[in-house]
């Protein structure tokens, strides 16, 4: 291993013998003397005050930063922060990551420095039943605990703030800002978790000890709402078509050459005309109560940023059993328009309604957000994209199927 932090050189050494699956993530790890201490998606920076402090805080302190890196959490927020924009709290989200962090260290058997925030403790807060931490380790990852801690400060509650101060909470993630919400690196990061966590197994010591338990794990993922854009905009692209009255330009230039020089007339090619009518997206949103409001609200926001993005006409079907209510989107403020108009919220659900009325706007491409637990009618003739919170037990038969998991 090469080292070249001086302050960090004892607690990384020690990591072979405490905990031998840290000390094998931490070879993956740059790490450097710098203040304040803090990590990104690559190195590890120690503060003067690292070293003064006992031999197990420091290999906890350093393991702490050592899973920041290994869990990606770095990218994993620059990602939650190109998905929500404005919106995105960076504290609220290190706080997320941290309390994971600390819970797993403690479970295995490390000390922190006092007082370290915990998942245990935020859940409590939540209202979240009381759990063993193996089990909260494995039922939560970073970005499902950043957005229900949100959704309970958007019901007035500040007990999250509030502890954070009581824990002298301060952030600790440095932002990496040239890669976006990218991570090329997610997929190596899960083969040496993989191998690390194994070898801790295998030592019956550390972190490793936790290798079933750990639901927190990074893996190669393409956030839905990507996907979802990817696919409105294949759906919504420039499909152009021939107009037989008009002579393609470049069969104009290929007839006067050969007239010039005597040559044949090379044979007719229509030129390309233009749909000038707006593209239109058709949106069925389920309102039978399955669809939270916090994915509700990403949903919104992203349905927003399609429609600007791609100046479509916007056409919202909420249904349940049979659609309720039906609206044309105004082109900007779709977020606000949605929460300012509540929809009806329980009943049943069938998608044979929605999907006929949707058909009849003759969308380009109808999206429905539901949990795909309803009747199904037959395959309609445009495509259909069903965005849905959780994977669905059966696949349904017909439309493509983009899991809203992060």
């Amino acid at each position: 291993m090469t080292v070249h932090s001086e302050r960090a050189g004892q607690a990384l050494a020690h990591l072979g013998e405490a905990d031998p699956a840290l000390a094998a993530l931490a070879l993956w790890i740059a790490h450097r003397d710098g203040a304040p201490m803090r990590s990104d998606g690559a190195t590890i920076y120690y503060d003067a005050g690292f070293a003064l402090r006992p031999l197990p805080e420091q290999v906890g302190l350093a393991g702490h930063h050592i899973l920041h890196v290994a869990f990606r959490h770095t990218p994993r927020m620059a990602a939650m922060q190109e998905r929500e924009g404005a919106r995105f709290d960076a504290r609220r989200f290190n706080l997320a990551a941290d309390v994971i962090v600390n819970e797993a260290l403690l479970a295995a058997e490390h000390a922190l420095p006092r007082p370290a925030v915990r998942l245990s403790d935020l859940l409590a807060l939540l209202g979240e039943p009381a759990e063993a931490a193996a089990t909260a380790l494995a039922d939560w990852d970073v970005e499902r605990l950043y957005l229900a801690l949100g959704a309970r400060e958007a019901q007035g509650g500040g007990e999250t703030e509030s502890y954070a101060r009581a824990k002298a909470f301060a952030p600790d993630l440095a932002p990496d800002a040239d890669r976006g919400g990218e991570d090329p690196e997610a997929a190596d990061w899960q083969g040496h978790l993989s191998r690390a966590l194994e070898a801790g197994r295998q030592a019956g010591r550390g972190i490793g000890r936790l290798a079933g338990a750990l639901g927190d794990l990074p893996a190669p993922h393409v956030p839905w709402e990507r996907q979802l854009r990817g696919l409105v905009a294949r759906a919504l692209g420039h499909r152009p078509q021939h107009a037989p009255a008009r002579p393609a330009r470049r069969w104009i230039a290929r007839e006067a050459q050969a007239r010039a020089a005597g040559s044949p007339t090379p044979g007719f090619e229509p030129a390309l005309a233009r749909d000038g009518a707006r593209p239109r997206i058709a949106v069925g949103l389920d309102t039978s109560g399955s669809v939270e409001d916090d994915m509700l609200t990403l949903f919104a926001a992203e349905l927003a940023g399609l429609a600007g993005r791609t100046g479509a006409e916007t056409h919202l079907l909420a249904f349940d059993e049979t659609v309720q209510e039906t609206r044309l989107l105004p082109p900007t403020g779709i977020a606000a328009a949605l929460r300012a108009r509540p929809l009806r919220r329980g009943g049943g659900t069938s998608f044979v309604e929605v999907l006929t009325q949707a058909e009849a706007l003759r969308p380009a491409i109808t999206v429905v957000l539901t949990d795909l637990d309803g009747v199904f009618p037959p395959r309609p003739g445009t495509p259909v994209v069903w965005a849905t919170p959780h994977a669905p037990l059966a696949p349904p038969p017909f439309g493509r199927v983009l899991v809203m998991d992060r």
